[in-house]
């Protein structure tokens, strides 16, 4: 089977400036009522054709099943300033009706060996073709900065050593994985105080601009 990429891909793409625009117009309503926003930001990715090809020959994945069997083709990463902040968009996320969630991994309270931590979901989301709507899986990951800050990093090693990394680097990486942890904890218990400052610092902002 021979995969036009240019055209399979498309509505994956469009998949994902759909989410990022819905997320980042979710995150603005709750700052334009002067609330705390649980988003902080957005970012999102559609997999490479490489990317595509060596999953499909790592995990056995025939063509005429890609888009029931890989699920992060289309990929959306919001990031939260606290741990709670993930759970509260998670059930934002259920909530909506214009997606349906289909499967999810809470990474956070029950972190990899590795020790990332994340909060995975996996949905079912309709994007209009000129043809008609079709359905795709995309997945969603929800994580904290000082989460997002070592998977970032974690990641760009795994570029270099493949998954097999040497003792001591695998040891530092799950110590400071645990230390990011602690930050959010930390963080966690003034929370009130750092929400209660980001609303003075953007009231005094509207002023400035009146």
């Amino acid at each position: 089977m021979n995969i036009d990429w240019d055209n399979f891909l498309w509505p994956y793409n469009e998949t994902v400036r759909e989410l990022k625009v819905k997320f980042r117009s979710l995150r603005q309503s709750f700052l334009t009522k002067g609330e705390h926003s649980p988003i902080e930001f957005v970012v999102g990715r559609v997999k490479t054709v490489d990317s595509i090809k060596e999953k499909m020959t790592r995990r056995v994945i025939s063509p005429e099943v890609i888009e029931t069997d890989m699920q992060d083709i289309a990929g959306v990463r919001i990031v939260c300033q606290f741990v709670d902040d993930i759970y509260k968009v998670v059930d934002l996320i259920h909530a909506r009706e214009d997606m349906e969630v289909v499967e999810e991994r809470d990474y956070v309270k029950n972190a990899k060996p590795s020790g990332y931590r994340s909060y995975h979901m996996v949905i079912s989301y309709t994007v209009y073709l000129p043809e008609g709507p079709k359905k795709l899986l995309a997945e969603i990951q929800i994580r904290t900065l000082a989460m997002n800050f070592w998977a970032t990093v974690e990641h760009t090693l795994n570029y270099k050593y493949k998954g097999s990394y040497p003792e001591d680097i695998s040891k530092r990486l799950k110590s400071t994985a645990e230390a990011a942890y602690k930050l959010d904890e930390e963080m966690s218990l003034i929370k009130d105080e750092v929400q209660e400052a980001q609303k003075i610092f953007t009231k005094n902002k509207g002023k400035e601009k009146s």
